[in-house]
């Protein structure tokens, strides 16, 4: 498997897929983080604004280490936010921390999708560190050639799938908080119309590595199943 030439594209394609979507983002987020907003209030101020507007009470936001580290945590009910974003006046610290509570907002509406994806993290995290164990005993057995091998193929799929359906998952509920998210700055005032276009961009990017994610699992997927033999492959 790991010397089998379409093994080598699938995994060139998928890393230079990722690398790519994290420079566009990186690279968005600091050029929009020189841009200033008119309002200059910090990214923090402007989250616990759009928390209220949105009769939200309950979050708290925390400031927290490393870069691009910004997210939400339901089970706490805790928006973190880097200091780039919850210290800053910047397009980029907006768009990202509105971002944030995007989802924020989605928890208190009881989102399906992201109740979904919540429910489905164990299950997702289970299945990871599995997969790739049971795949390899499927190669081993001979993939589907024989009854073993095909059961073993099939339930190693099945658990790869389920990272799969994570990742697919993720994307609904990553678009719809970027849309929340300008909406409530432009609802709210918070930015010109030229400063949302900033903000937008960098929720565009930092989309795009949601997407990649999907896509490199979809294709580590069909390998594994086809060169299985569930779909006529051959090792």
């Amino acid at each position: 498997m790991f010397f089998d030439p379409l093994y080598i594209v699938i995994i060139l394609i998928c890393v230079g897929f990722s690398l790519y979507a994290s420079s566009i983002t990186k690279s968005r987020f600091k050029k929009y983080s020189a841009y200033t907003t008119q309002s200059r209030m910090t990214g923090a101020e402007v989250a616990h604004k759009i928390l209220l507007d949105n009769n939200i009470h309950d979050v708290r936001i925390e400031r927290v280490g490393g870069t691009l580290s910004d997210h939400y945590d339901p089970r706490s009910k805790s928006l973190r936010l880097s200091a780039d974003v919850h210290d800053r006046n910047s397009m980029a610290a907006f768009g990202i921390a509105a971002h944030e509570v995007g989802h924020a907002i989605q928890h208190a509406k009881a989102y399906s999708f992201l109740t979904f994806r919540s429910a489905w993290v164990p299950v997702a995290n289970i299945s990871s560190k599995l997969s790739f164990v049971v795949i390899f005993i499927a190669f081993m057995l001979g993939g589907a050639q024989s009854f073993a091998g095909a059961t073993v193929s099939w339930i190693g799929v099945l658990l790869f799938g389920c990272t799969t359906l994570f990742t697919l998952v993720t994307l609904p509920v990553e678009f719809d908080a970027s849309s929340r998210a300008l909406a409530c700055l432009q609802k709210g005032n918070y930015v010109a119309e030229k400063e949302l276009d900033g903000a937008r961009k960098v929720l565009n990017a930092a989309a795009m590595t949601y997407v990649a994610a999907f896509a490199s699992s979809l294709l580590m997927l069909l390998y594994y199943a086809f060169r299985l033999g569930l779909f006529g492959g051959r090792r």
